[in-house]
């Protein structure tokens, strides 16, 4: 009986080993293409949304403390700011930065986008990397005809209206979708917040 359950052990552990060395192999081999096919996506969403840009150079490849502290002083608590990145004319002369932005407040959970701020702080647009929010109400998000309306707006922060933009801060918001609107708006703005941040870093 003691010999039955040794053996049963045993060979319980070998296959979880086995199983484990498995996955984990699996793991480094997916790991690589994965990482590739995520950037892939980042620089295409950059270009996207500064088409003036010939490169772009890494500023902040994680989420910064110092950014994130920035972000919660001026009420922005839900966002992260997962990468900064300068945009470079055919020169090499900076000319604004692009952001990837996570806000916490979706609906359905985290939201990705990024989004591009030429130095005169114009938002040129964003564009959506990752929303799982609800189909034909929250995921109108992710349409040219909202996500326009953050193009080419040179204001401090925005503010979505139920009752018909009026000025350049205000975005319409999704019907039935208050929620994915307001993470979208608060999205934008600690994108906005990030790009005060840099510069007053950059003048010091």
């Amino acid at each position: 009986m003691k010999n039955t359950i040794v053996k049963d052990t045993i060979a319980i552990t070998l296959i979880t080993l086995i199983a484990g060395l498995a996955l984990g192999g699996v793991q480094g081999i997916t790991a690589e293409p994965i990482a590739y096919q995520n950037q892939l996506a980042k620089d295409e969403a950059y270009k996207a949304v500064f088409a003036d840009a010939d490169t772009f150079e890494t500023i902040v490849e994680t989420e910064d403390p110092e950014i994130e502290a920035y972000l919660d002083e001026n009420g922005y608590p839900s966002q992260t700011i997962d990468e900064v990145v300068q945009a470079k004319d055919a020169s090499g002369s900076p000319i604004g930065y692009a952001f990837t932005v996570t806000t916490s407040e979706g609906y359905g959970g985290d939201i990705q986008f990024a989004m591009g701020v030429k130095d005169d702080n114009t938002l040129n647009g964003i564009s959506i990397l990752a929303i799982g929010e609800t189909a034909g109400l929250g995921m109108k998000a992710d349409t040219d005809e909202f996500k326009g309306q953050f193009a080419d707006k040179n204001v401090e922060k925005f503010e979505y209206t139920k009752n018909g933009a009026t000025d350049d801060s205000q975005i319409d918001a999704l019907s039935g979708a208050t929620i994915t609107t307001n993470a979208m708006v608060n999205g934008v703005n600690a994108g906005l917040c990030a790009f005060t941040y840099e510069n007053e870093k950059g003048g010091n």
